[in-house]
């Protein structure tokens, strides 16, 4: 099995593949000013497993197409969003992010937390400010410096795996810079960390190692989440994601 593939079996029975809270999809909601209107179109993109899809689809009269490139997290979906009676109100839809088909001008609102990685912040809100009508709400969560002065290992580690991260000033010009009015940020804290995506990932790193026959392939891979986690657990004070909440401008 190639790392991809190890990878989605060790998060696709995951309820988050990245850190977020309900509470702060639902805050992400109130500084959006999207409650109280009707018949939404959203796109969540980079979706997961869909945990705040789901929220979403509660908490607004809106349809929304979950786009993910792993169909295995969208049929985990589709699945619990039947259960939950939330089918009629989630589209699934297997694409990458960077070539995504809606047409312009086509959606109230986007959001995506914890993937816009992926692309990069800055590809990211300038190719999906097209599929917004003017008006319309980007709601992303962003790794983000918490402080300018940051350890070293803290530094060192998270310019190598992902060297756009940046404080909350730079991410907001990007913004502004890309055709969007800021509404909104907040930091996501610690709970969304460890009790909403550390600690049920650690629960599932034995049967993971089992399944997978405790490959040396396997065993790297959670070996690098521990390594990850414990290196957050020390840095806790310089570093999470931050959300952020825009309206697009006039064309």
């Amino acid at each position: 099995m190639d790392g991809k593939a190890l990878l989605i079996d060790l998060h696709k029975d995951g309820p988050r593949q990245g850190p977020g809270g309900d509470d702060e999809t639902r805050l992400a909601v109130t500084l959006s000013g999207l409650r109280g209107a009707h018949g939404l179109r959203i796109a969540d993109i980079g979706c997961g497993t869909g945990t705040a899809t789901r929220v979403l689809a509660r908490e607004l009269d809106a349809t929304i197409t979950a786009v993910d490139c792993l169909p295995a997290f969208l049929e985990r979906l589709d699945r619990i969003a039947a259960q939950e009676g939330l089918g009629d109100r989630i589209k699934t839809m297997a694409a990458s992010m960077d070539a995504l088909s809606f047409e312009e001008r086509a959606l109230d609102a986007i959001w995506s937390e914890g993937a816009i990685y992926n692309m990069g912040f800055a590809a990211g809100v300038a190719a999906w400010r097209r599929f917004l009508r003017p008006g319309g709400i980007l709601a992303v969560s962003e790794l983000t410096w918490l402080a300018t002065d940051r350890p070293a290992e803290l530094q060192e580690h998270w310019m190598r795996e992902y060297p756009e991260v940046d404080t909350a000033a730079a991410k907001m010009a990007v913004l502004e810079q890309a055709g969007f009015a800021p509404l909104g940020y907040f930091v996501l804290p610690r709970t969304c960390w460890l009790e909403n995506y550390y600690r049920p990932m650690q629960a599932r790193f034995d049967s993971f190692l089992t399944r997978q026959g405790q490959s040396e392939a396997a065993a790297a891979i959670v070996a690098a989440e521990r390594a990850e986690i414990a290196l957050y657990e020390r840095n806790t004070d310089y570093v999470s994601y931050g959300y952020y909440i825009a309206r697009k401008t006039s064309d």
